[in-house]
C-alpha cells in the first residue's frame, strides 16, 4: 500500500457511533503505521455521536459522497496561464519551454476568459496574411516593439496603421514606386530614406541595422504622427516576428470546453471522449484556473482507496463502492453481498463492537492509544452493547471496555449513563427523522427489508402515541415504495422493544414477533437489531418467499 496515497475509512451511510468512532480510530492506526487515513462519514451524525465528538475534543470527519475521485483528487498539470496582453511571440515561446499545447488566458482576478492553443496559432504562421494584417492593424506599437527586441524611439497617439507591412530596399527609381501609406515600414539605416518614408505616410517607421535615428527623423516623424521603432534584429527577422506581435486576445478561443474541480474524473472523460481537444481548463466554483486535465490524467487515475469498517454489504456504503479501491475491511456484522475483483484484508469477529476489534488492534500492534481515543472507543462499545445488555455483548467487549475506561479515566456505569441520556435526547427531530438516523437496508431472498431502531428513554411514551406513530409509518413506507418496514422503538431501562412494520409483508413481523398481552406491547429482551430482529425476519421470509 503506497503510505502517500490517502486512504479513505468510512462506516455505512447511517452513522451511529461505533461507524464514527471505528473509522477515527482505525485511521489513527494506519496514520501510526505511516499511511495517509483519513476518516470519514457518509451521512449526517446523530445527537449522541455529536455530543461524544465534541465532549473529547474530535472534529466531525469529512462527509465522502463518492467512491469515484474528483478532478481535484487526482494529477492535474500546472495552472500555468496568460493575460489577454500576452503577444502571440511569448505565447509560443512559452510553449516550446511548457510543452504545453495550450494556454487559458485570465484576467486580473485569475478568471479563465478563454484559451489559445497551438491550433490557433499555427492557423497564424500558415494561414493567409490577411489575418495576419487583420490582427496587426488592431496591434499596439509595445506589443510590436516587445516582439522585435525593439526600443521605442518616439510614440504618437495619433498612430495610423492599416496592417500590413513593407520592407523597403532602394533601387534607381528610389522610392517612387512603394505604396507607403498607413504601413508598418521596415528600413534601414538612410536618414533622408527614413524622412521621406514618413512623408509618404507610413504608419510605423521601423529601422534595422542602426543603433540610433537622427534628430531630423524624429522630428518629421512628429510632424506626420509617425511612430518610431528601433528594431533589435535584422530586417528578416523582424519581418517574420512582427506577425507574431498581436496579443492573444484577438485570437483565443472564448467559447470553451471546461471542467469544475469537483466534477467525477469519470465524468469528465467520458465527456473528453466525443470531443477533439488535447487539454481541458479545469476551475472553480468561482471561474478561476486550478490546471489542466487530458485523457492521460483520467487515465492514470484510479478510483478512490477505502477501508470499510463497521459493515459489509455494499449496499450500505459510499455510493459507486464497487469502483472503489477496496483495500481492506473490519466488521462485526454478518457478510453478506460482499465480493472484490482484487484480495483485500478481511477481518470479522463476533463481538458486539467493531471499536472492540479496533481496539484490540491497538494493543496487537503495541500501539499506544490516546485518552480521548479511548474513550470515543469505549463510547461507541457502550452505545453498540447497549451497556453490556444486548445480546451480542461478549466478554472481550466487557474486558475492552474495562481496558479502555482506564486509559480514558472514566467510570463505566456513571458514563454509560449519560450515554443513555443521550440517546434518548431526540431535540428537535421528527419522527421520520429519528426513523432515518439508524436505519439499515437487507436483502433477504431477493426481497428487501428496511430495519431502523430508535433508542427511547421510556416505552409507554411511545404507547401512548403509537396510533400515531403507525399513520406516520405506514405513509412513510407508501412514499417510498417500502415492501417491509420495521421500526424498532428500543428502551435499556424498560428492557424492551415496541416494533411497528409497514407495508405489504407487514403481517411477517406480528408471525416473527406476536403480539403481547396489548397492543404495541413491550417485546420483552428484545435489544439486538442484528442478533435477534434480523434472525427472525429471515427465518419468516425464507419460509414464505
Amino acid at each position: 500500500m503506497d503510505a502517500k496515497e490517502k486512504i479513505y475509512v468510512t462506516g455505512h451511510i447511517h452513522p451511529d457511533t461505533d461507524s464514527i468512532a471505528s473509522a477515527i480510530g482505525y485511521a489513527f492506526f494506519k496514520k501510526a503505521q505511516g499511511i495517509n487515513a483519513v476518516p470519514c462519514r457518509l451521512g449526517k451524525i446523530n445527537h449522541e455521536t455529536d455530543y461524544l465528538l465534541k465532549r473529547f475534543h474530535f472534529e466531525e470527519p469529512m462527509l465522502l459522497k463518492d467512491a469515484r475521485k474528483t478532478l481535484a483528487e487526482i494529477e492535474l498539470d500546472p495552472p500555468d496561464a496568460i493575460s489577454e496582453e500576452t503577444t502571440i511571440y511569448e505565447t509560443i515561446k512559452k510553449m516550446q519551454e511548457t510543452h504545453r499545447p495550450a494556454f487559458c488566458v485570465t484576467n486580473a482576478d485569475g478568471a479563465v476568459e478563454g484559451i489559445v492553443t497551438k491550433s490557433n496559432l499555427s492557423n497564424i504562421s500558415l494561414g493567409d496574411t490577411a489575418s495576419g494584417i487583420d490582427l496587426l492593424r488592431e496591434t499596439s506599437i509595445e506589443h510590436i516593439a516587445e516582439t522585435i527586441n525593439g526600443t521605442i524611439v518616439y510614440r504618437d497617439e495619433q498612430v495610423h496603421i492599416n496592417g500590413k507591412v513593407s520592407i523597403i530596399a532602394l533601387t534607381s527609381s528610389k522610392l517612387d514606386h512603394y505604396e507607403i501609406q498607413d504601413r508598418i515600414v521596415i528600413v534601414g539605416d538612410d536618414a533622408q530614406a527614413q524622412k521621406e518614408l514618413i512623408r509618404k505616410g507610413a504608419g510605423i517607421l521601423i529601422a534595422v541595422w542602426t543603433k540610433e535615428i537622427q534628430p531630423e527623423v524624429i522630428a518629421t516623424a512628429k510632424e506626420y504622427h509617425c511612430p518610431l521603432i528601433l528594431s533589435g534584429h535584422g530586417s528578416m527577422n523582424t519581418s517574420r516576428y512582427i506577425y507574431f506581435a498581436p496579443p492573444v486576445k484577438l485570437v483565443m478561443t472564448k467559447k470553451l470546453i471546461m471542467f469544475h474541480i469537483n466534477d467525477l474524473a469519470e465524468d469528465a472523460g467520458r465527456k473528453m471522449m466525443s470531443s477533439r481537444y488535447r487539454t481541458y481548463p479545469v476551475i472553480d466554483a468561482n471561474g478561476k484556473l486550478q490546471g489542466y486535465v487530458s485523457q492521460y490524467n483520467i487515465i492514470n487515475a484510479a478510483n478512490k482507496k477505502i477501508i470499510m469498517v463497521d459493515h459489509n454489504e455494499f449496499s450500505q456504503s459510499v455510493q459507486a463502492i464497487e469502483k472503489a479501491q477496496l483495500v481492506e475491511v473490519v466488521d462485526h456484522h454478518r457478510i453478506c453481498d460482499f465480493s472484490t475483483v482484487q484480495p483485500v484484508s478481511f477481518r470479522n469477529e463476533i463481538v458486539g463492537a467493531t471499536a472492540t476489534i479496533i481496539a484490540t488492534m491497538f494493543r496487537e500492534n503495541q500501539i499506544p492509544i490516546p485518552e480521548n481515543l479511548a474513550a470515543l472507543l469505549l463510547s461507541a462499545i457502550l452505545s453498540d452493547t447497549l451497556l453490556f445488555q444486548s445480546p451480542t455483548c461478549t466478554a472481550k467487549d466487557r474486558s475492552t471496555a474495562n481496558i479502555l475506561a482506564a486509559l480514558a479515566g472514566l467510570d463505566i456505569d456513571a458514563f454509560g449513563r449519560q450515554i443513555i441520556e443521550q440517546q434518548a435526547d431526540t431535540g428537535a427531530q421528527s419522527l421520520i427523522e429519528q426513523i432515518n438516523q439508524d436505519i439499515k437496508s437487507y436483502e433477504i431472498n431477493s426481497i428487501q427489508v428496511i430495519i431502523s431502531q430508535v433508542m427511547t428513554a421510556s416505552l409507554s411514551d411511545v404507547q401512548k402515541k403509537a396510533e400515531e406513530i403507525q399513520e406516520q409509518i405506514n405513509e412513510y413506507a407508501d412514499r417510498k415504495e417500502m415492501k417491509l418496514l420495521l421500526v424498532a422503538f428500543t428502551s435499556l431501562l424498560d428492557q424492551g422493544s415496541i416494533l411497528f412494520a409497514a407495508g405489504e409483508n407487514a403481517g411477517w413481523v406480528s408471525e416473527a414477533f406476536p403480539e403481547q398481552d396489548e397492543p404495541y406491547g413491550i417485546q420483552k429482551g428484545l435489544l439486538s437489531r442484528k442478533s435477534q430482529i434480523v434472525p427472525k425476519i429471515t427465518e419468516i421470509i425464507n419460509r414464505y418467499a
